[in-house]
């Protein structure tokens, strides 16, 4: 590093120049948007990557799951990482191993390398995301210019999964699916150079690392998963829940859950403060934000399934379809505050929540109607509107009177309840799928094709079903409109805290020198 540049890198923060924080914004949201992106990158992709590995549908659901279970399981221990090490070190750390990931990914020629490379992204993820929120606080003086600061990083978060599946599309139809892996080294080799350049050096903090926090909690996700993805029924249609090795999973995954929560109990500085979940309805918030992840997951999943293999359409078409979709989302998280607002965040969730229920109970249909316009995007475009508009609800409410000490804690459990809901929900949803498609494993003839579909008819109805089971944690744990102001207000510093996400420690942790 030159002389200028390091001098540089010891300016304050807040001293820096407005440009080079635009840059630093830059980076930072950049590899946020990476990270989003990739949780949906590969969707898109899944039928050229099952025909080039010859994977059966549940090895398919690995691809996907592998990385969420890496991000959610890994997100808190991360945040706790980038407090005692340094954010940007950790933010460095964390891009390198994403980018090494993806490269090797790339490349995978087996079936297991490829989902080894998956959950490498995500605990690379996991390791510089909540570290990238954190740079936000300390690169930008508190005030209008941190909240466009943060304004900018939420709409970029909130376009990454829509824009995943676009890219997804894209760049499977003219190049290949391979480079939905390659194409994040040059993006992450850029952002490897400028990090030193651009971001602030944070102080480290003495503290322990919640290692048996962090291994207990991933290991019980990963288990459960693998349980529910080895029992489900596969190209033969017969079930394997009492197969040795699926019961072994699925005891060891509760045993394992137990002794977590025993050692964030016992903890002095655990990763998940069970004290957040005192709070009766906060839990409840969590508890919805895991089930309509369920819901989503399953959507994106299995309607890319029906849509490659039972209509024939390719990865350019299906990622043209999802773009109204994403723009739904990305509207109801825009006007999502004005909607509190005007009718309360209970009142929205509970009729976002029924909308998405009926949307995907309506989408059920879809292999009956044989029509686009109202066999598939009708449908759809309730289940984004209804989910879309809620997501905003959800993360006030969840945010609403948390502690300063804790704001990192509850921040980062959001980001976990999404990834680890939506991975083990997705195994659940395949498991009804593949149990009621039986024979669909076998891809090419008309009778699989018909299979397929009753398949993921079913995995509809199921995924409506959650999304009505979430209404009743959410008529109980959401505040109706005469408390949304106080949720919102809440929310809203919940939101600006989040730029210490991580922080668990709290204040008495002494601050030393950062070596960089």
């Amino acid at each position: 590093m030159t002389a200028a540049a390091q001098a540089a890198a010891d300016t304050p923060a807040h001293g820096r120049t407005p440009r080079r924080r635009s840059v630093a914004l830059a980076v930072i949201s950049a590899a946020q948007l990476m990270f989003l992106l990739d949780a949906t990158i590969v969707n898109v992709a899944l039928p050229s990557i099952q025909r080039s590995l010859e994977l059966d549908g549940a090895g398919l659901e690995w691809v996907v799951a592998s990385y969420s279970i890496a991000f959610g399981g890994l997100l808190m221990l991360g945040g706790r990482a980038g407090d005692i090490l340094g954010r940007r070190r950790m933010f460095a750390a964390g891009l390198a191993l994403f980018t090494c990931a993806s490269l090797l990914g790339g490349f995978a020629s087996e079936p297991w390398l490829l989902v080894v490379c998956r959950a490498a992204q995500g605990a690379g993820a996991a390791a510089a995301s909540p570290a990238a929120l954190s740079l936000i606080a300390v690169t930008f003086p508190q005030g209008p210019e941190r909240d466009r600061a943060i304004g900018w990083y939420t709409a970029v978060a909130t376009a990454g999964g829509g824009l995943g599946l676009l890219a997804g599309g894209v760049i499977t139809a003219w190049l290949s699916w391979r480079w939905v892996m390659l194409v994040n080294v040059p993006i992450g080799v850029v952002l490897l150079a400028v990090t030193r350049r651009v971001l602030p050096r944070t102080p480290r903090r003495s503290g322990v690392f919640d290692a048996s926090g962090a291994v207990t909690g991933t290991l019980a996700a990963l288990l459960l998963v693998y349980g529910l993805v080895s029992g489900s029924s596969g190209s033969s249609g017969h079930s394997g829940w009492t197969r040795p090795e699926v019961l072994a999973a699925l005891g060891s995954a509760a045993v394992l859950l137990a002794v977590f929560v025993a050692v964030e109990r016992r903890g002095a500085q655990p990763l998940v403060p069970l004290r957040l979940f005192a709070d009766g309805r906060r839990a409840g918030v969590y508890a919805v934000l895991a089930l309509t992840s369920t819901a989503m997951f399953g959507v994106f999943f299995f309607l890319t399934l029906f849509l490659s293999r039972v209509w024939g359409y390719s990865a350019l078409r299906i990622a043209v379809v999802y773009l109204p979709l994403t723009c739904l989302l990305v509207a109801g998280a825009r006007f999502g505050p004005r909607l509190v607002a005007l009718v309360g965040a209970r009142a929205l969730v509970c009729c976002g929540l029924l909308t998405a229920a009926a949307g995907m109970a309506w989408l059920s249909r879809i292999g009956e109607s044989g029509g686009y316009a109202t066999g598939m995007l009708a449908p759809t475009v309730l289940v984004y509107a209804g989910l879309g508009v809620t997501g905003v609800p959800l993360t006030l409410a969840a945010l609403a009177d948390v502690a300063d000490e804790d704001s990192g804690a509850a921040s980062g459990l959001l980001t976990m309840a999404r990834q680890i809901g939506g991975a083990t929900g997705l195994a659940v949803l395949g498991a009804v799928v593949w149990a009621a498609a039986g024979t669909a494993g076998h891809t090419g003839t008309e009778a699989a094709d018909a299979a397929l579909s009753s398949g993921i008819a079913h995995g509809f109805l199921a995924a409506a079903a959650v999304t009505a089971l979430s209404l009743l944690p959410a008529a109980v744990a959401v505040p109706g409109k005469s408390a949304s102001g106080t949720a919102s207000a809440g929310g809203a510093g919940g939101a600006a805290r989040t730029g210490t996400a991580g922080r668990t420690a709290g204040a008495a942790n002494t601050a030393v020198p950062d070596e960089g």
